[in-house]
């Protein structure tokens, strides 16, 4: 029979690639021989983390397909989601993705694997399995709560009933009642007519549902009732194997998710945050895709101030704006000298959050930033942009109540207009981090963090994989 082999094929976006190395991680401790696929340019996020599990005993190893970035009408080298600069870009990178689906049969042609795990981005990843006689397993990178609402609302349209774009109108048929407006859902679902994106989320609902299932990084004791909701309504057929960040147990693993953190090796950072107390810094990370104009972190800058917190920022910017520092308010690093720490670019995310001395997160709500928060058990912050993170946002802070709302109004894309103010910043940072509020979400949340060990020790998530992989080692004979 052989070793299982199983080859995954992540989105070409940090935010894809880190979770799917973190789950061929995990199936490659577990004795499954695993293969990550990626582009040239991509390879190098995984290099370290490959070679030291297999320092370890376990079996890694990486392919490359060339992207076909030209081909697509991008330019040269542009093979990663954070390289893209406008809109108008990204019908031209899901078509680059869109001409890999030969380059990934020739390497299943050549390897034969056991099971191919293909982001969900990758909808014709289920014909190309399908080829070779072998499962394909959807990865979403999201919560099964946003799995929900996104598929109730493309089921029922319920935007499609409010008279305008700020009356708030309910996702149907959820456990909770969940209210948004027409401005937090997607740009696609607010249009009457088909578009682009319309289609690929209908291409991407029907390969899913011709796969063998799909893994969520999400654990059963976060969000028991969606993960049975998804299961037992929608009728999915669904692994949970999260929060797969715990994985990396080891300093050296935590701090090499990624990037290689701007900072220097990130001890200065560390070395910030051991001379704090407990939960007296806020982390601010807006993931690896925002990036904000001068005038919001301006604001972002002052709102900081006025809260009175400690705090941890990293900020993002484009390739050419190094040089330019006109977005930091004048004397703001030397006011700031002992309260707050700026990392310009990438940050040892999952080494911060797990600090003692880090009691308050103010996040994006992308999924992977969401679920190492909840896995370190701080409270949120939630200032949503795009994708799913509208939903996450709901999730936090009205279902787990582990968060407080910026009050973000409009889903974002590369394009993020209207600023949200100083005002609004500060208030939401403090409400996060002092007070009787402050103190319940923190109580919540550190519950939330047990929970999340838990579920990758003993039961839960971690038998759930077991399961998977005695399932697909069956599927062979």
């Amino acid at each position: 029979m052989g070793q299982l082999h199983v080859v995954f094929f992540p989105l070409m976006a940090p935010g894809h690639m880190i979770p799917t190395l973190d789950i061929a991680k995990l199936f490659a401790t577990r004795g499954v021989k695993s293969t990550i696929i990626t582009t040239p340019l991509n390879a190098h996020y995984f290099t370290k983390s490959v070679e030291r599990t297999n320092q370890l005993g376990s079996q890694m190893g990486i392919l490359t397909v060339d992207f076909p970035a030209a081909a697509a009408g991008l330019p040269e080298g542009c093979e990663s989601l954070d390289q893209i600069t406008s809109d108008d870009m990204i019908p031209n990178f899901s078509k680059a993705t869109a001409m890999l689906q030969d380059p990934l049969e020739r390497i299943l042609d050549k390897v034969r694997p056991d099971c191919l795990v293909a982001d969900m981005f990758f909808p014709w990843a289920t014909e190309a399995a399908a080829k070779f006689g072998i499962p394909r397993l959807v990865f979403h990178g999201t919560s099964f709560f946003a799995l929900c609402a996104t598929e109730n609302m493309r089921l029922y349209k319920p935007q499609r009933e409010v008279s305008s774009n700020d009356e708030t109108f309910i996702v149907p048929r959820l456990p909770h009642q969940i209210k948004l407006t027409k401005m937090q859902v997607p740009e696609y679902e607010r249009s009457e007519s088909e578009t682009d994106f319309a289609r690929i989320a209908v291409n991407m609902e029907e390969s899913e549902l011709l796969s063998y299932g799909a893994i969520v990084n999400s654990f059963y004791e976060l969000e028991r009732e969606y993960a049975d909701y998804y299961r037992d309504v929608l009728k999915r057929r669904v692994w949970h194997i999260g929060p797969v960040s715990l994985c990396n147990r080891e300093i050296e693993d935590k701090a090499q998710r990624g990037k290689e953190a701007s900072i220097d090796k990130h001890e200065s950072c560390l070395k910030w945050l051991g001379s704090k107390k407990p939960n007296s810094v806020i982390y601010i990370c807006f993931g690896s895709l925002v990036k904000f104009d001068v005038s919001q972190l301006y604001e972002i800058a002052m709102g900081l101030e006025s809260s009175g917190q400690q705090f941890i920022w990293v900020v993002m910017r484009g390739e050419n704006e190094n040089e330019s520092e006109e977005w930091l308010p004048e004397g703001f690093e030397e006011r700031m000298k002992d309260k707050g720490l700026i990392i310009r670019g990438w940050a040892p995310q999952v080494l911060i959050l797990d600090h003692d001395a880090v009691g308050g997160f103010l996040t994006h709500c992308g999924w992977n930033s969401t679920l190492e928060g909840i896995s370190a058990g701080v409270p949120m912050v939630t200032w949503p942009m795009f994708a799913e993170q509208f939903y996450n946002e709901k999730l936090v802070t009205e279902v787990l109540r582990i968060g407080v709302s910026i009050g973000a109004l409009k889903w974002n894309f590369f394009t993020v207009s209207g600023v949200v103010m100083r005002e609004q910043i500060g208030k939401a940072v403090r409400r996060v981090m002092v007070g009787e509020d402050a103190e319940e979400m923190r109580n919540r949340a550190q519950e939330f963090k047990e929970m999340a060990k838990k579920a990758v020790e003993e039961g839960g998530s971690h038998t759930n994989l077991n399961d998977l992989i005695h399932e697909l080692s069956s599927y062979r004979v």
